[in-house]
């Protein structure tokens, strides 16, 4: 990825972190500002799944998926806010789920964790506001990945049934939306929302 980035004229490197040890998330951002000079935005994008039924789901489980997905966003954003609030500028996007927001079975940990998030997203929003950094987010619906992958082609064909557009959602119309609030000017008068990308599955449940 930092080589295809470099080739396209721009500048990159890639840092290693688990997102769910905040010490390791400094690090990080500062080795992103002692090589950039700054940082403008982040994207809040590490997740992980570990899925079971509640009444099979060990305390591992639970607390692995929490720790990074949701534990991980406010440590990078705090991280962040030092680094933004200097300047008065910034801006934050959470990459939440539509989980997250009408649940799913077999999936009390992730649901909870993508949940956290958009209330972190709109309590940030309102805290760093005075400060010029704009927080976001984005709920994905099911889109074409690793992690869809491993889902059955019965299960994933019963998904498309319920999805008003009928189909899995794709990459970049995901990063559509975050390219939009990162970088355009537009977004800037734009903080404490969540934007779904879910082919109207939200509305379709």
């Amino acid at each position: 990825m930092c080589e295809e980035i470099k080739s396209l004229g721009g500048d990159a490197i890639a840092v290693q972190a688990d997102c769910s040890d905040p010490v390791q998330i400094a690090d990080m951002m500062k080795t992103a500002v002692d090589k950039f000079g700054t940082v403008d935005v982040i994207v809040n994008n590490a997740g992980i799944t570990k899925d079971g039924l509640v009444l099979r789901m060990k305390p591992e489980q639970w607390q692995s998926v929490i720790d990074v997905n949701l534990s991980g966003v406010f440590y990078a954003s705090q991280a962040f806010f030092k680094v933004a609030s200097k300047k008065r500028k910034g801006r934050i996007i959470n990459i939440s789920s539509v989980v997250g927001q009408f649940g799913n079975p077999g999936q009390a940990n992730y649901a909870a964790a993508k949940g956290g998030v958009l209330g972190l997203t709109m309590s940030n929003a309102k805290e760093f506001c005075s400060r010029g950094v704009t927080v976001n987010a984005v709920c994905p619906g099911f889109i074409e990945s690793d992690m869809t992958k491993e889902l059955s082609d019965d299960y994933l064909e019963k998904m498309c049934d319920v999805i008003p557009l009928k189909r899995l959602g794709k990459p970049e119309e995901v990063a559509g939306m975050v390219r939009f609030l990162a970088l355009d000017p537009a977004a800037e008068y734009i903080t404490g929302h969540t934007f779904n990308v879910d082919g109207g599955i939200a509305i379709g449940c």
